[in-house]
């Protein structure tokens, strides 16, 4: 074979790789990141004889001013008629992006829920180079030094109104809730993605709950270990996006945090049982949920065999608990 023909068969094959490239993300950016869905779990984790109680699970809105799909599809979660809402944190992702994000959460505000905050609510995103997710969790640290070149949003404005319509702050703060025939014990922390986190355990009242219910908006496990050493049954958490690209067979291949690829998104028990395998839920004494996100990073708005999703978890009473 000649050399120009050579060069015609590598310069075609450079071609094609590169269109279905661009396809690839001209699909995960337009496409996929936009084609919402609704995630259904049953969760064995109330005591026998307790009527089921809906949650609606909502992480990772990354709100920016253009998301009208985003926000019809926010608003329409009102219509699932959950007892209460639980939100993950990283509702931003904007300067300008407060107004939307009370508009996408309008019809949820005017229900009972509670909520903690993520990096994003307090910080712009900044521009990265998506590879970096290969080498561990973005950095991101707490000091002052670190995050004094950083764009301030609007969070104080933005927990103000969640607290002035009946949401309860969870940064690093426990609750009791009576809610749907329900006593629930409550606590979350602030994002542990920024080293704030401080667990203030559940208070004197979670020995007497139907519920101990745990919120954290980024799932590294010195905080799953916490709240299940402190009795914690429902662990509720988001910042993974699922890995945001997954690839088919494969799965996801980052988490943004220590947890591995498989826990990147879903239900499952804590902590393992056996390496390298989810502890099956029907068994676990803390169960946890990773929602997957709304939202995508602003930076890489793109989406890839990982839908965006909230999750409506329907708990029920465990066989034995």
């Amino acid at each position: 074979m000649t050399s120009a023909k050579l060069w015609r068969r590598f310069a075609g094959a450079t071609a094609v790789t590169a269109v279905a490239g661009v396809a690839s993300l001209a699909y995960g950016a337009c496409l996929e990141a936009r084609w919402f869905k609704i995630r259904h779990e049953q969760v064995p984790v109330l005591p026998a004889g307790r009527p089921r109680l809906r949650v609606l699970h909502i992480a990772d809105l990354h709100m920016v001013p253009s998301n009208r799909a985003k926000i019809d599809f926010t608003r329409s979660l009102a219509e699932l008629e959950p007892d209460l809402v639980v939100n993950i944190g990283d509702n931003l992702g904007h300067r300008d992006g407060l107004k939307p994000v009370l508009d996408a959460l309008g019809p949820l505000l005017d229900l009972p829920g509670v909520f903690v905050p993520g990096s994003n609510d307090y910080f712009a995103p900044q521009p990265a180079n998506p590879l970096k997710y290969f080498r561990g969790p973005s950095s991101q640290h707490g000091s002052a030094a670190h995050l004094a070149d950083r764009e301030v949003l609007p969070y104080r404005e933005l927990f103000s109104e969640f607290e002035h319509r009946g949401w309860v702050n969870l940064t690093n703060a426990h609750h009791d809730l009576h809610l749907a025939r329900h006593r629930l014990a409550v606590a979350g922390t602030d994002d542990p993605h920024l080293d704030r986190d401080r667990w203030p355990g559940f208070g004197s009242q979670a020995r007497t709950a139907d519920l101990t219910l745990g919120v954290t908006h980024a799932p590294y496990t010195r905080v799953l270990d916490t709240m299940a050493a402190d009795g914690a049954q429902l662990i509720l958490a988001g910042h993974t996006h699922g890995g945001q690209i997954a690839l088919p067979v494969v799965g996801p291949l980052v988490t943004n945090c220590d947890l591995p690829p498989r826990q990147a998104a879903g239900l499952f028990g804590w902590p393992d049982l056996v390496p390298g395998r989810n502890a099956p839920v029907e068994s676990a004494t803390t169960i946890v949920n990773i929602s997957a996100g709304i939202g995508a990073a602003p930076k890489v708005p793109v989406r890839f065999a990982c839908r965006p999703e909230a999750v409506v978890l329907d708990l029920i009473p465990a066989v034995s608990r």
